[in-house]
């Protein structure tokens, strides 16, 4: 069985953005209730990891005899909250997450709700959600008819734009398709990458590059409102909406250029590169975050997955950068302003070129 989302926005009613808007608050209260005792517990038992185990986490029940309000949103999306809870304290005692933080009511607000006897229906042009009536929906794309919805996450945007991504479960065994068409990918800090057939680039318009001019000036003004006026809330609106689109375009982009990746080849091969080091290490912080190459790996890599093809990722220490992709020659130092590779032997070839090269002789090596 495989999993695939579909989001499609949503148009609610004004009585119906206040239920979203109330549901969202009920999500967080309850969410910050549980987990401030739960970090009681966790502090009175720390050092005992066994009685620490036994204790019992505290679900949103238990608070709807005090807060009777909570009682009118749905239930489903409070139970989701106490799992995502336990998601949270499961990740931090594996180590693979800080303690859980309380919820604040600045960041991004949604909830989740799953499917029970058919709460959750697409209908024409509008989609039934429990405890709601059926609110407009833009649905841009069909779903197929072999995918059963399994749950919703509805979203509220800065901007105060409604989203929902609808989770679908359907059997999907792909098969392996013979790798022939092999690419390798070398990270470009200009044009997001540079392939090793012909050297190409993706031509990444750097987005927040072009729109920083507007966004200063729009975030200059935004500083000089009085906070929390009817003028700043205008302004703030306007900043959100300019992040927004650069956001919007970076994505629209990064999924074209991944679709064409995975339609045209049956395996791709790039470096698995630590981005946030690179740019803290080499202060190229805007021009990292403006590429976001780990969200075009990430959509490149569920679209050759799909398809049964492959995405593979060598050693960040491989010196791809320092090997001559003629005679096989490794050089001691290459900085990072010579952006022409030069060999003894002769050979001459744009760095990031001759760079994916390598790449890709090193992905077939690890094919085999």
């Amino acid at each position: 069985m495989a999993n695939k989302a579909y989001k499609f926005r949503l148009y609610p009613t004004q009585e119906q953005e206040q239920f979203l808007v109330k549901t969202f608050g009920c999500v967080r209260f309850v969410y910050n209730k549980m987990l401030a005792e739960r970090k009681e517990t966790y502090e009175k038992f720390k050092d005992d990891k066994e009685t620490l185990k036994m204790q019992k986490f505290p679900t949103p029940a238990k608070y709807k005899k005090e807060f009777a309000w909570l009682k009118e949103v749905d239930s489903l999306a409070l139970a989701n909250a106490q799992l995502n809870l336990q998601k949270a304290f499961k990740n931090f005692f594996s180590g693979r997450a800080e303690f859980p933080k309380f919820k604040k009511r600045k960041t991004r607000q949604s909830y989740t709700t799953n499917v029970v006897n058919g709460n959750i229906m697409l209908l024409d042009g509008y989609i039934k959600l429990p405890k709601l009536k059926c609110i407009k929906i833009k649905q841009h794309r069909e779903i197929p008819s072999h995918h059963v919805i399994k749950s919703c996450t509805i979203s509220r945007t800065k901007t105060g734009k409604y989203y929902v991504s609808i989770l679908t479960e359907y059997e999907h065994q792909p098969v392996q398709k013979e790798v022939q068409a092999v690419v390798g990918l070398d990270f470009s800090m200009n044009g997001l990458f540079v392939d090793s057939e012909e050297g190409k680039t993706a031509n990444y318009p750097r987005f927040y590059r072009q729109a920083l001019g507007k966004l200063v000036k729009e975030q200059r003004i935004l500083s000089r409102r009085k906070k929390y006026s009817n003028r700043w809330h205008k302004q703030r609106l306007k900043v959100a909406m300019l992040h927004e689109r650069i956001a919007n375009q970076r994505k629209d982009f990064l999924h074209k250029e991944s679709h064409k990746l995975a339609k045209q080849y049956d395996c791709v091969v790039i470096e698995d590169l630590n981005m946030k080091g690179m740019s803290q290490a080499l202060n190229f912080g805007k021009s990292v975050t403006d590429n976001a190459w780990d969200m075009f790996t990430t959509f490149l890599q569920y679209k050759l997955e799909e398809q049964g093809k492959k995405l593979i990722k060598i050693d960040k220490w491989f010196p791809s950068s320092k090997t001559c992709s003629c005679c096989g020659q490794v050089k001691e130092s290459l900085s990072l302003s010579e952006r022409t590779f030069r060999c003894d032997c002769g050979f001459v070839a744009d760095r990031d070129w001759n760079a994916s090269i390598n790449i890709k002789r090193e992905g077939l090596r690890l094919l085999v």
